[in-house]
C-alpha cells in the first residue's frame, strides 16, 4: 500500500491523542503504519516538519472569518478559536507552542497575520502589531499548556481542589486574562499617534 503524507500527519494525530506528546516519536510511527521509518523521510524531513503538520491539522479550526467584528471581538474570537482547538487534542498546546517555536506552522503563521491586523487597528503599528499579535498567542497557548497539565494530573487524582481544573471555572479565568491584555493594548493604542507610533 502506498504512503500518502495525509495518511501520515492522521496516524500521528491518533498517536498524539491516545499516547501524549512523549510517545510521538518517528519509530512509534512508523510501526503504527508498518513501515520502515526511513520510509516516513520521504515525506518529512524531520520530525520537526512532521510536528508542524499536525500543529496544521490541529489548528484547522482555529482559523475564524472576522471580517468586520471590530478589533476587540477579533481577537476575542481568534484566541477562542485557538485554545478550543489545542484542547481538542492531548497535549495540543504543547504542540502547537513547539511547533511555532520552531517556524514550522503554517497556520500559526495566518493566526499571527491576524492578531496583527487587530492589533493594528487598534493602534498599534509596525512591530508593535506583530509583538501583540506573538504576546496574545504566547498567553494562549501558554494557558492552555498550564490547563492541560493540571488536566492529565486531575485525571490521575494528584492534584489537591483549590489547585483542580475541575474545581475551578478556567474558561472565566482565560477571559479574564485575555481581557486584561485588550484592555491594555486599547490604552496603548490611545496614547500613540495612529500616524507616526509615537507617544501623545
Amino acid at each position: 500500500m502506498q504512503l500518502h503524507k495525509p495518511d501520515v500527519v492522521d496516524a500521528a494525530a491518533a498517536i498524539l491523542d491516545n499516547y501524549g506528546i512523549a510517545d510521538l516519536t518517528m519509530r512509534r510511527l512508523a510501526r503504527e503504519l508498518n513501515v520502515s521509518p526511513g520510509a516516513l523521510y520521504w515525506h518529512f524531513a524531520n520530525k520537526q516538519e512532521l510536528l508542524g503538520a499536525v500543529a496544521d491539522r490541529i489548528l484547522r479550526s482555529a482559523v475564524v472569518d472576522v471580517t468586520g467584528l471590530g478589533w476587540r471581538r477579533a481577537i476575542q474570537d481568534s484566541c477562542a478559536a485557538l485554545r478550543d482547538a489545542v484542547l481538542s487534542h492531548t497535549d495540543g498546546a504543547e504542540l502547537v507552542s513547539a511547533s511555532f517555536a520552531a517556524g514550522q506552522s503554517a497556520t500559526v503563521v495566518q493566526i499571527l497575520d491576524q492578531l496583527a491586523a487587530a492589533a493594528a487597528e487598534a493602534g498599534a503599528h509596525g512591530d508593535d502589531a506583530d509583538s501583540t499579535a506573538r504576546t496574545l498567542i504566547y498567553y494562549v497557548l501558554g494557558f492552555t499548556v498550564d490547563e492541560q497539565s493540571r488536566r492529565q494530573w486531575d485525571a490521575a487524582g494528584a492534584l489537591p481542589d483549590e489547585q483542580s481544573v475541575l474545581m475551578s471555572d478556567t474558561d472565566r479565568q482565560f477571559a479574564f486574562g485575555l481581557s486584561l491584555l485588550i484592555d491594555g493594548l486599547a490604552v496603548h493604542g490611545a496614547a500613540h499617534d495612529p500616524a507616526t507610533g509615537t507617544a501623545n
